[in-house]
């Protein structure tokens, strides 16, 4: 089952406890307005009445939003222009800066939700996609990293 960029927003607003002002908070730092019905939109299910898709554009400008809440905006950089193709190594580089992790602590959180990864099978995730020991981050992957911070920010 592929990842829905709503999935992967709904999963990170219940890590984090984040709630509608909150992730309005954090699209704004990314130079984006989102009202609050298009927040509850983004947040449903495909299946139920009022769903908005998330695209690429939206859920990369959520991360960068995501990044500069937690980490700040470098000394004289700009807000990044949101990438129009997101994939799952990307949206797993954003979330590794955005919280400040470093290999060990990803291999934990990946630990608490019961996968085991190397250090160097996890570097090849955030290698350029033209280095050949580059390794596509599969949706399990994802979804058990996602799963993982769950666990560490919110217990059981």
């Amino acid at each position: 089952m592929t990842m829905i960029n709503n999935d992967i927003l709904r999963r990170l607003r219940f890590v984090f406890d984040f709630n509608n002002a909150k992730m309005i908070k954090i699209f704004a730092k990314a130079g984006r307005e989102v009202p609050t019905e298009e927040i509850i939109a983004l947040l449903h299910k495909e299946e139920e009445e009022g769903y908005k898709a998330c695209n690429d554009t939206t859920l990369c400008q959520f991360l960068d939003g995501l990044i500069i809440e937690k980490r700040g905006l470098r000394e004289g950089a700009e807000i990044p222009a949101p990438v129009s193709r997101l994939n799952n190594n990307l949206i797993f580089k954003k979330l590794r800066v955005a919280l400040e992790m470093r290999e060990e602590d990803i291999v934990a959180a990946l630990a608490l939700a019961e996968v085991q990864m190397s250090k160097s099978e996890l570097s090849a995730l955030f290698r350029n996609p033209d280095h050949k020991n580059f390794k596509e981050c599969g949706d399990q992957i994802l979804r058990n990293f996602i799963r993982g911070l769950s666990l560490k920010y919110r217990g059981e």
